[in-house]
């Protein structure tokens, strides 16, 4: 475990009611009528097992209730455009400050997001390049792939009475955007055979597109349109007719009296599908946009999304495009060696920012990076940058496991960052399972004792000794170490690895034991995931079998999506129901004959505020429970089915493992989620409400179904609390006595110790790594800790830190 940080702590906690959050009577999700004390500006980490109410207290209550007082505060006008916020289901909450959620929720897919605009060094970057940039081209719009240059020309007139004059103007803006890409920086190319059926005419169906069904308006629209003959097959259009079907633009029409307007279906299905966050799509959706749509970089600005105008304007040689794709540890460096007094306050800003990246460990990113790619542990350190340089004191920051995703060598950097917003004067909440960060709080408060109903109470309160002394499961697990194997498995054969390059690896040639436990480590850039979901992922394609590979790429599901229905559970459960009362499983499926009418089997209804979040209320037909009243009335084993989507896993194992409701069907799928630590789970729990560890997981227990011969886990320790990381390792010791390979990236040292061959990326991030620094068993890496992870190892298994 790395060495606390030498930063003294404050004084004695202050007892003066102005320097604490007092929370009485906390009830929200699982919590039993919590009441806590919590120091203001002091660090406090939020412990205990997965589900044991850590959220529900932290971001449920006391952030949740601070942003909703903050809306109150805006006027009834503004107040009517925000969505409403209930009150947390609390007795007292006293002492709140204004609270910053940085969570690990992914940031926006939307190809137009990327770290440099996500954290402002675009925007500092494109008024450099405006001042400095030679030749001079305009504005710092000029260099924005979001903003188009427009130029027109209009007539306006001037009321002056008798002497009214019409005047006309010319309107110009100069955006940097390509005008091809339109600033995505790819060009669709669209399959038309997934688009419709040749053979038959719009009035038959010919039209294949998702939501486009005969009797709905955007048929009607292009049936009506008057640019074709809707009863004739598409094939036989003529050259204009296919035109005006597939590329016509937008213009008025008028159906039946009405005014509508069409459109070409291209341009229809392109607005409609690909200008939306591929992963807010429905799965139906996606997978249409997956079959459908082929992405090329664009031939015209090469990938870069600007214009030939912005790219012509250089500093030193170099254009913005070239110093956005820069290796940010690089873009620093040549930052700091432009010395142009006129813009030095510019300068500095922009180098702040660089350099609180590199400092958060993301050097190896690059402003370009599109932010719907980073991992939701990478995003929220991005999200941090903002905060870094923030002149706001008083404030209460709430941070959701900030070390996920982190190398040991990495998590003394995010303890630093963490200690200097508390030392700004600044409360910091900090929802934490590793126990070098548990190490720096000032305070700790355990949940628990177990998770799900089982959970959502106080179980300590103190310092970090203090609770090493506790008999709380967490204070029993802080000092656990894995030891390292006494013997590892003998490989039943080699996975070759030849000249991998993809992304920073550098030629890398490394042979992949099979038959036993391999473990793929390094720092966060140094090439870990480019090696394997790169390479291992050909295995058929060289005679190595099926692999089936969870990573920590984010559920497709929509809110109507649960572990029931994700997982297949629900199938067997919807025919048990039906079985048992002699009627159709359609009835006990929301999303089908059996949803409530009203909120059609979401158990809410959402309205939508446009640019505002959307607010969801129970629905008052159902009061939330999806169903039908008269489906209700039907049961099994005494359960009505929105009883047993309330059961917790290990409770819905239990029912459905024995007596009249026995299946083995269920109990299987039960048992796997039970297998990889999700017991506390609601079945029926929407899955946007789950942690990004908890999805992983989630994809875990599935795939464990598949009969696959490799299994690649990335990051599987992700939010599991140290007393969970034991049953994932005999989870894997399963897979690999099943006959198995199993290869692991991981940055837990537990893992590392426990397997049975080690491949070490490094020694850096980005162009510093991708080359293969170690190869072999753990206690070969020990003996001679060469790298930074074989240092940390060592560290771990002797307890000693490292400083």
């Amino acid at each position: 475990m790395e060495a606390p940080s030498s930063t003294p702590r404050p004084p004695a906690l202050a007892a003066d009611i102005h320097d604490q959050i007092r929370v009485q009577g906390a009830h929200v999700n699982n919590l039993k009528d919590v009441t806590v004390t919590i120091p203001k500006r002091r660090l406090t980490v939020f412990t205990g097992v997965s589900g044991s109410g850590k959220s529900s207290l932290v971001f449920g209550t006391i952030a949740a209730e601070s942003q909703r007082m903050i809306n109150e505060t805006y006027s009834a006008f503004v107040q009517g455009f925000m969505p409403t916020q209930a009150r947390p289901d609390v007795d007292v909450l006293e002492g709140l400050t204004t609270a910053i959620i940085v969570d690990q929720q992914r940031l926006g897919a939307d190809v137009r997001s990327t770290v440099g605009t996500a954290t402002d060094a675009t925007a500092l970057l494109r008024i450099v390049f405006s001042r400095l940039g030679q030749p001079h081209i305009g504005p710092p719009s000029a260099f924005s792939f979001n903003v188009a240059s427009i130029r027109a020309s209009g007539a306006i007139t001037v009321d002056r009475g008798a002497a009214s004059k019409t005047v006309t103007q010319s309107f110009s803006r100069t955006g940097g955007m390509c005008p091809r890409c339109e600033g995505r920086g790819t060009v669709s190319d669209i399959d038309l055979t997934q688009l419709f059926d040749d053979a038959k005419s719009i009035n038959a169906g010919a039209i294949t597109v998702p939501g486009y069904t005969g009797d709905g308006w955007m048929v009607r629209i292009i049936a009506g349109s008057g640019f074709f003959d809707p009863d004739k097959p598409i094939r036989d259009f003529t050259a204009t007719e296919l035109h005006d079907f597939l590329h016509h633009e937008p213009v008025k029409v008028k159906i039946n009296g009405v005014n509508l307007t069409f459109e070409g279906l291209i341009p229809r299905v392109q607005n409609s599908f690909l200008s939306k966050d591929p992963d807010a799509l429905q799965p139906h959706i996606r997978a249409f946009v997956d079959r459908a749509v082929t992405f090329t970089a664009c031939p015209e600005c090469g990938g870069t999304r600007l214009s030939e105008g912005a790219r012509s304007s250089r500093i030193g040689g170099v254009n913005i495009a070239e110093a956005c794709s820069m290796q940010i540890s690089d873009l620093a460096q040549w930052t700091r060696g432009l010395d142009e007094p006129t813009v030095r306050p510019l300068l500095d800003s922009l180098q702040q920012i660089l350099d609180s990246i590199v400092e958060i460990g993301l050097g190896y990113l690059s402003l370009d990076r599109p932010s719907g790619t980073l991992s939701g542990g990478e995003a929220q350190r991005v999200k941090m940058i903002r905060h870094l340089g923030s002149s706001l004191t008083d404030v209460t920051y709430v941070f959701d496991e900030p070390t996920t995703g982190l190398h040991p060598h990495d998590i003394q950097r995010m303890n630093n960052l963490l200690l200097r917003l508390r030392d700004k004067g600044n409360t910091v909440l900090v929802v934490e399972h590793k126990p070098e960060t548990i190490a720096i709080a000032d305070h700790i408060v355990d949940l628990g004792p177990g998770a799900g109903s089982a959970g959502g109470s106080i179980c300590f309160e103190g310092t970090v000794d203090e609770l090493r002394e506790s008999d709380t499961i967490t204070g029993r697990h802080f000092d656990d170490r894995a030891a390292l194997k006494n013997e590892v498995r003998t490989p039943t054969g080699t996975f070759e690895i030849r000249g991998a390059s993809a992304n920073n690896l550098q030629s890398v040639d490394v042979d992949i034991p099979l038959g036993v436990l391999c473990v793929i480590t390094g720092v966060a850039g140094s090439g870990k995931s480019s090696l394997i979901h790169g390479s291992v992922s050909r295995a058929p394609e060289t005679g190595h079998g099926t692999v089936v590979t969870v990573d920590q790429s984010a559920i497709r599901g929509s809110r109507r999506s649960n572990p029931a229905t994700y997982t297949g559970l629900l199938e067997p459960i919807r025919k048990a129901f039906a079985k048992a009362n002699g009627v159709k499983p359609a009835l006990f499926s929301s999303n089908s004959e059996g949803a409530c009418p009203v909120c059609n089997g979401a158990g809410v209804i959402y309205t939508d505020l446009a640019m505002m979040a959307g607010v969801a209320t129970t629905c008052e037909e159902c009061d939330g429970k999806r169903f039908l009243a008269s489906v209700l009335d039907y049961q099994l084993g005494g359960r009505d089915i929105s009883e047993v989507l309330a059961m917790s896993v290990t409770e819905a194992a239990q029912f459905f493992g024995a007596g009249e409701a026995r299946n083995a069907p269920a109990h299987a799928i039960l048992a796997r989620l039970v297998d990889v630590g999700l017991g506390y789970l609601s079945i029926g729990q929407p899955l946007p409400t789950l942690s990004g560890g908890e999805r992983q997981r989630l994809k875990l227990a599935t795939h464990m179904a598949e009969k696959g011969a490799i299994y690649v886990l990335d990051e599987p320790t992700a939010g599991l609390h140290l007393a969970d990381v034991a049953q994932l390792l005999g989870l894997l010791d399963r897979l690999v006595d099943s006959g198995r390979s199993v290869i692991v990236i991981e940055h837990h040292q537990a893992v590392m110790a426990h397997a049975d061959w080690m491949i070490d990326l490094g020694p850096g991030a980005g162009h510093d790594g991708g080359r293969v620094v170690f190869e072999g068993t753990p206690a070969d890496l020990v003996a001679t800790p060469s790298t930074l992870t074989g240092e940390h190892l060592a560290a771990y298994v002797s307890a000693t830190p490292v400083r």
